[in-house]
């Protein structure tokens, strides 16, 4: 018998062909990327209009829509890449953080494509998933970047200085920016989500109508909307006569103030190479024109993932995962979904100037 030779080991290509899920929250998603960065397929299921009529996501309804969506979203995006089941590598599903029934759909779902074609599991951050939407679209980005990761449940300021590598530079202290914007709404019944009905009203308002607070705005990196969101309910109720569009555009004009002045400093007090947003705030009309102002004035590179690569999707699951697999090697079987999920970062960050 011959014995293993460690060398041809090493020099076994890594597994390139990779099924992404993602189920952590209300949109069902699978896609198949060949490598880091070229997404070969992306498939979203979105669930708003199951959601719609109780003002936000309930989590056993998105649940069980996953349970019915997943396996023809999954064989949809197979088809879509020109491949076969037989042509996947390797399995990766977004393991946390989300709602826990709906993270197991896809975890459950993933382990078992995995096991029947004999490849490799990788379990993944849904938050490390969304650093590298930006890398998809725009593979020859320098590290190190700021990445601002503004989403329903997070807010994050992440100094990404190579893949696997990050540190945190600021977070929210309560509501996350996509919150506070669903909450406004839900206030003001417009409707559900918040964050692009806030986006359409705002285009046809002033954004200097109301002179709303910008907390915590030159106090370091970290951020509070709770405060925001309640000055605009108070102001909101004590003034029933207000245009709802001048509301829309200066609350949203104080939430994006805050977002790009705390993302410039910080870009530039960690000399990155680059600013760039992530989360489905990132699709933000006004955060976005003001993102690509602010990096020219600066003179530092700025990139806008597409709109499609902001919201929760599987193409950034599956770069992800492919990044995990040369990192980590595969997940065991026996790993769990965790709703509270962290992103694993590196101590020693530097102080807030």
């Amino acid at each position: 018998m011959t014995a293993p030779d460690p060398a041809a080991d090493a020099a076994a290509p890594a597994p390139a062909i990779v099924l992404g899920i993602e189920t952590s929250f209300d949109e069902t998603a699978a896609a198949v990327n060949s490598g880091p960065t070229d997404d070969l397929s992306s498939v979203v299921s979105s669930q708003v209009d199951l959601h719609a009529r109780y003002g936000g996501v309930v989590p056993e309804i998105a649940s069980r829509a996953h349970v019915e969506l997943l396996t023809p979203v999954v064989a949809q995006a197979v088809v879509e890449a020109g491949l076969s089941n037989h042509d996947v590598e390797a399995v990766a599903a977004t393991a946390g953080p989300g709602l826990i029934g709906a993270l197991l759909v896809g975890v459950s779902a993933a382990k078992s494509l995995a096991l029947v074609w004999d490849v490799p599991f990788v379990a993944v951050n849904h938050l490390e998933a969304h650093l590298y939407s930006s890398f998809l679209e725009e593979p020859d980005l320098d590290l190190p970047v700021v990445v601002l990761l503004v989403s329903g449940g997070h807010t994050l300021l992440v100094l990404m200085e190579e893949f696997g590598r990050y540190r945190l530079i600021g977070q929210t202290l309560d509501d996350a920016a996509g919150e506070a914007f669903d909450k406004v709404a839900r206030f003001m019944d417009l409707g559900y989500p918040g964050g692009p009905i806030i986006d359409r009203l705002a285009m046809d308002g002033d954004p200097q109508a109301v002179a709303f607070p910008r907390p915590m705005r030159d106090q370091g990196y970290d951020f509070s909307f709770s405060g925001l969101k309640t000055a605009v309910v108070n102001h909101v109720r004590n003034n029933p006569g207000l245009d709802a569009a001048d509301v829309a555009a200066s609350f949203q004009e104080a939430v994006v103030d805050v977002l790009i002045h705390k993302a410039r400093k910080a870009a530039e007090t960690h000399r990155a190479k680059g600013l760039c947003l992530a989360g489905g705030v990132a699709a933000n009309s006004s955060l976005r024109e003001r993102m690509l102002d602010v990096c020219t004035a600066a003179g530092i590179s700025g990139f806008l993932p597409s709109r499609a690569m902001c919201t929760d999707n599987a193409a950034m699951v599956a770069a992800a995962g492919w990044q995990r697999l040369q990192l980590d090697g595969p997940s065991p079987l026996d790993a769990g979904a965790d709703p509270n999920l962290a992103l694993p970062f590196l101590a020693g960050a530097e102080p807030a100037v």
